[in-house]
């Protein structure tokens, strides 16, 4: 069975991205990011993979979702819908975004892995809006980086009804 896990780092107004970067770089995220993701699936968009290089993520099974039926990268698995990507999926399964693929995603997640950076940002591309009454949460670690400021690793699981 899959334990579906949205990862994401938001800002406080929302932003998750801009030019198709992340607007901040906080190394304690990004190794926080991978000591979670590390030998697991990771489920991510064309333009997500644009923005780590066109490459595959080591050490992780990599697939990509697109409408573009003739995009084949290497090392990658490209599928065509968030449902079709989690056919066959065992174990942890990450979603990483962007927002078309978040916004899908929270429809079905058990776990939200959210870095929350207590400063707006400007973006073009923002993480949907979640209805907390639907998620507890479990853990969360404050941090302090010296350019960005507070922020917080926070997981949250779904309610049981």
């Amino acid at each position: 069975m899959n334990e579906i896990i949205i990862i994401a780092a938001v800002s406080k107004n929302n932003v998750i991205g801009k030019n198709n970067d992340l607007p901040w770089h906080i190394k304690t995220d990004l190794e926080h990011f991978e000591k979670l993701t590390l030998n697991h699936i990771v489920i991510y968009g064309r333009k997500v993979f644009e923005s780590i290089g066109s490459k595959p993520l080591k050490n992780r099974i990599n697939i990509m979702l697109t409408k573009n039926l003739d995009l084949q990268p290497v090392e990658v698995i490209v599928k065509h819908s968030l449902k079709e990507a989690l056919d066959g999926c065992k174990g942890k399964v990450f979603i990483c975004g962007g927002y078309e693929i978040y916004k899908k995603g929270l429809q079905i997640a058990d776990k939200l892995e959210l870095t929350i950076i207590d400063k707006e940002f400007e973006g073009d591309t923002f993480f949907p809006k979640i209805n907390f009454d639907e998620w507890k949460l479990i853990n969360k670690e404050d941090h302090i980086d010296e350019k960005y400021g507070e922020y917080s690793f926070c997981t949250y699981v779904r309610k049981k009804e």
